[in-house]
């Protein structure tokens, strides 16, 4: 079964939604615009909408024939505070804000879902779509679970896709297991005594000493992390001073940390913590580190990994299902739901030759409209799968 025809039919109004929602991009927990179209469009087709869940958090619930069983859909609705360098009528209005991650598409491609589903109701259970804020950092997924998400709309399983600018449109990776890393932050403020740049000997320099630091942090990966293990530290904020004829008083520096395993993750916050104010009081300073746990590692279930993996060959053809491939190092607050209920997250490609890889997180970064469609069938072919009638 390739696309199906109906949302095939649906696709130019899919793409309205997308760049609509592309061109009003809103931060985490500020997505009232987007989650006020994404309610009225769900109860214009009959969908219950239930609103309020981490702050701007919506599910609707759609119901047909008798059947006690459910199932979860969920999309991100989320930008990131980046300034938009495409030339698109489309483009951000909003400056220094920018869906570089495609989760204006996946809304519009859950929204599609919905629509079809709601139409044709060729399903017997019940079908929660999680429109979900604050991906980007914020957690909001963890916020849902923990205000009750499956408590109030209960769910058998729980499925997620996401687009991947490295895969060709038309294939999706079906991996069991983890696969995707989880997700840290780091701080570390070092603190000396400021002077004038002419009389160094009279300070303790931080920016020298955050240098320092920043060079020993990566030894943290090249030596003390198993090769066959995988760990990312990337520090991506270095800020110190105000003016270039004066040493600071203090600089700081920001980062994230992606790790696999859980004795990894342990290692490397005690041992950032160790290096920098070891390295600090070798120079009489001091270095204060705040580590940040964020997302745990994104764990597929194998049994609903199968049954997303049988759905997305329907639409695809069972050749273009990638069943083995090693985890991606960024990380997704859709691993907290897969804590609360098995279910499984599919990684859908959307490159195509003529657009070229630009990938997320990336200024040029634009959601390929022509991947709704088929993130859309999959969605509806799991749902008629999982929920059969009869």
């Amino acid at each position: 079964m390739p696309v199906l025809n109906r949302i095939a039919a649906l696709a130019p109004e899919m793409t309205e939604w997308r760049q609509d929602f592309h061109a009003h991009p809103e931060l985490g927990f500020e997505e009232h615009r987007t989650s006020d179209i994404v309610a009225r469009k769900l109860e214009s087709w009959g969908i219950e909408e239930h609103r309020g869940l981490a702050t701007t958090g919506l599910v609707g619930v759609l119901r047909n024939g008798g059947s006690g069983r459910s199932i979860g859909l969920r999309a991100d609705m989320d930008c990131l505070p980046m300034t938009e360098q495409n030339d698109v009528p489309h483009r951000s209005t909003v400056p220094g804000r920018m869906h570089a991650c495609g989760h204006d598409g996946h809304t519009a491609t859950l929204l599609g879902a919905a629509r079809y589903l709601a139409e044709t109701r060729n399903f017997d259970g019940t079908v929660h779509f999680i429109f979900q804020p604050a991906e980007e950092g914020g957690g909001g997924g963890n916020v849902m679970v923990q205000e009750g998400l499956f408590e109030r709309f209960p769910c058998d399983a729980v499925y997620g896709i996401h687009n991947d600018p490295t895969l060709p449109l038309g294939e999706a990776k079906v991996v069991p297991g983890t696969v995707l890393a989880a997700s840290d932050r780091v701080s570390i403020t070092i603190r000396g005594i400021g002077g004038h740049a002419a009389r160094p000997h009279a300070t303790i320099d931080p920016v020298l000493i955050g240098a320092q630091v920043l060079v020993a942090l990566q030894g943290l990966v090249s030596r003390r992390t198993d090769p066959l293990d995988s760990a990312v530290l990337s520090i991506t904020m270095f800020q110190a001073g105000s003016a270039m004829n004066v040493i600071p008083d203090a600089a700081e520096l920001k980062g994230t940390v992606r790790t696999l395993q859980p004795e990894t993750r342990d290692m490397m916050e005690r041992r950032i913590a160790q290096i920098a104010e070891g390295i600090a009081a070798a120079h009489e300073a001091t270095a204060e580190v705040v580590y940040t746990r964020l997302y745990p590692p994104t764990v597929n279930h194998p049994e609903e990994t199968a049954r997303a993996a049988r759905a997305a060959a329907k639409v695809l053809g069972a050749a273009k299902v990638i069943g083995e491939a090693p985890p991606i190092m960024g990380g997704e607050d859709f691993s907290f739901m897969l804590l609360a209920r098995p279910g499984a997250f599919v990684m859908m490609g959307q490159q195509e030759a003529a657009r070229g890889g630009v990938p997320v997180h990336h200024p040029r970064y634009d959601f390929n409209d022509a991947m709704l469609p088929v993130g859309a069938s999959y969605f509806a072919a799991l749902v008629e799968q999982e929920l059969p009638r009869g």
